[in-house]
């Protein structure tokens, strides 16, 4: 199996999209490796936290950093989306991606559109389609423009929107308005069980996948039996990504502290009880299932610290894995310095 693959900046090869160990990511700039620091007030990035959040991210070897401007809608049925107090501001946002370039972290803006609560986004489905990508295509273009102005690396035209997402018209309406407002290298956040329903891989420059695979019936911090998990998955990804000739990007991808963490990656409430070995264990099983695999973009991990007082989950049972051990596990494979920040 062989495809040429486009490049992308900062995550990019060529080459064929085999499921080999090449020691590296090929001819092109090397995988991503990257930490989301999301946001959920309007002044969170303005927050005197945030030198601190991004020289520790800066630390653990990391070279990228996404940001998420978030919009709303009260309702699965709204024909728009707004902005609320929880959307970070636009001199905020753009302030923090000035902090990250000025520490050498390069940027990917991935805007959110949110339900209220512990609502699923992909449950989004508006009762007037056409009214709600006129909405859409405002709101991303606004943060496309932000990106140029920027100079953000990379972006991302959507995320896990599933209930609109087959709308395959319409979003290649959204991609070429993107594409008239930023250069750089554009991809889409599907779900782990959406990608394959995606039409327009094509149109973009990267297939972006939030990767919470289960991987595990019961919990397990042995990461030989998590490796094992991966290996029909990686096969399956490395022949998605033949098939459409781009390399995969792994846009999320994270554990919780908590026991069963990879049981349910996408579950911020697994358990009550702490398993930091669980954890550490699910981030090596990644990077050594993935690192080195040519059709392999990298991995922007979900995520670094919460804002002060803004948690809801508890530090120690958080998908942070900053002071525990899958933030040195971090700093082994991507060569961050030793001891934890």
């Amino acid at each position: 199996m062989a495809a040429v693959l486009l490049v992308a900046t900062g995550c990019t090869t060529d080459g064929a999209a085999k499921d080999t160990d090449t020691g590296g990511s090929g001819k092109g700039s090397p995988a991503m490796r990257g930490i989301t620091l999301p946001s959920w007030y309007r002044t969170d990035y303005d927050s005197p936290a945030a030198d601190r959040y991004l020289r520790g991210i800066r630390a653990t070897g990391a070279r990228w950093v996404t940001f998420t401007p978030t919009w709303y809608q009260k309702r699965r049925s709204d024909s728009g989306m707004h902005t609320t107090e929880e959307t970070a501001s636009d001199t905020s946002l753009r302030d923090i991606v000035r902090r990250a370039h000025a520490l050498g972290l390069k940027v990917m803006i991935k805007p959110h559109v949110d339900l209220p609560g512990d609502a699923d986004r992909a449950e989004i489905r508006p009762r007037d389609r056409a009214a709600w990508f006129t909405s859409y295509r405002h709101f991303i273009t606004r943060y496309a423009d932000l990106a140029a102005d920027t100079g953000a690396e990379q972006f991302a035209v959507g995320t896990e929107l599933a209930g609109v997402s087959g709308d395959l018209t319409d979003w290649r309406d959204v991609i070429k308005d993107v594409r008239d407002h930023y250069d750089g290298p554009l991809t889409y956040a599907a779900n782990y069980d959406e990608y394959k329903k995606i039409r327009f891989w094509k149109d973009l420059d990267l297939i972006g996948i939030d990767a919470y695979w289960p991987l595990s019936g019961r919990p397990t911090d042995d990461t030989g039996r998590l490796r094992r998990a991966w290996a029909p998955i990686r096969k399956e990804l490395a022949a998605f990504a033949g098939h459409q000739g781009r390399r995969i990007l792994f846009t999320e991808a994270g554990y919780v502290s908590q026991r069963g963490s990879t049981t349910a990656p996408y579950s911020w409430t697994v358990s009550r009880h702490t398993a930091p070995a669980e954890q550490a264990a699910a981030y090596r099983a990644l990077l050594d299932s993935f690192t080195g695999r040519r059709w392999w973009a990298g991995v922007c991990w979900w995520m670094w610290d919460d804002w002060p007082d803004s948690g809801e989950t508890p530090v120690r049972l958080a998908y942070t894995p900053h002071g525990k051990p899958a933030e040195e596990v971090l700093r082994e494979k991507w060569g961050g310095g030793q001891g934890a920040s």
